[in-house]
């Protein structure tokens, strides 16, 4: 019989331990993510009976589906798919985080859409950080000033910045990818952005390489929930 979630959990849990420890990080600097995309509202009850409390999903009418089998349950919910327009308001509404921020227009969107009963909205802007055409992302160079004028937004937090660099089994290039997103980070910091303190960053292939480089949330699905269905 393969491993089940919990135990599976507890594995990613002792990895997250160990590599905070090997790279001189305060036990419990590393948050986890579980990403449930194509699993159901099964397996994240499992996780959640565990002790998994934050969930990300990609995909938003699954996500929403989810949500309302699970509404029982106190789950924080990140949002860390690609964004398009038409799917902002529900996105604004039902989410505790949004991972995947990287264009003005959705941000204002998610602004506008964000309910006054709810605390503003946790950003974080995703960034290209191996320049590929394919990827989503805001660019290095233009990240400063999508920052600036996200400040702006009253009902959005800028909190962090997200990125999936060019995968890659050399470890040298996984932290130095994670290292440019820190650097980043560092710069937006440095400028007056004090709560952009979290990175998004790292998953089931390369999250010691991120936890290396100063990641503050992993991101992790297979080695918890095991192959996408």
């Amino acid at each position: 019989m393969p491993p089940s979630i919990p135990e599976n959990l507890e594995k990613v849990r002792l990895r997250i331990t160990q590599f905070e420890q090997k790279y001189g990080r305060p036990e419990g600097d590393v948050g986890l993510i579980a990403v449930s995309k194509t699993h159901g509202p099964e397996k994240v009850r499992e996780a959640w009976n565990a002790g998994q409390k934050a969930f990300g999903e990609n995909y938003l009418q699954e996500a929403l589906a989810k949500q309302e089998a699970l509404a029982d349950l106190d789950i924080n919910w990140h949002f860390i798919g690609p964004i398009q327009s038409n799917k902002t308001r529900a996105i604004a509404e039902r989410f505790h985080w949004v991972h995947s921020v990287d264009r003005l227009k959705i941000a204002r969107r998610l602004d506008e859409q964000r309910p006054a009963s709810l605390p503003a909205l946790n950003i974080l802007l995703q960034v290209n950080i191996s320049d590929e055409s394919s990827k989503s992302g805001v660019g290095i160079d233009a990240l400063a000033e999508l920052a600036e004028a996200i400040a702006l937004l009253p009902r959005l937090v800028l909190t962090g910045l997200m990125a999936i660099p060019a995968p890659t089994d050399d470890v040298g290039a996984q932290r130095a990818a994670f290292h440019r997103l820190r650097a980043a980070r560092d710069t937006l910091l440095a400028s007056g952005h004090e709560r952009c303190k979290h990175l998004s960053m790292g998953m089931s292939h390369d999250y010691e390489a991120a936890i290396a480089e100063g990641a503050t949330m992993i991101r992790i699905g297979t080695d918890i929930f095991g192959p996408r269905n």
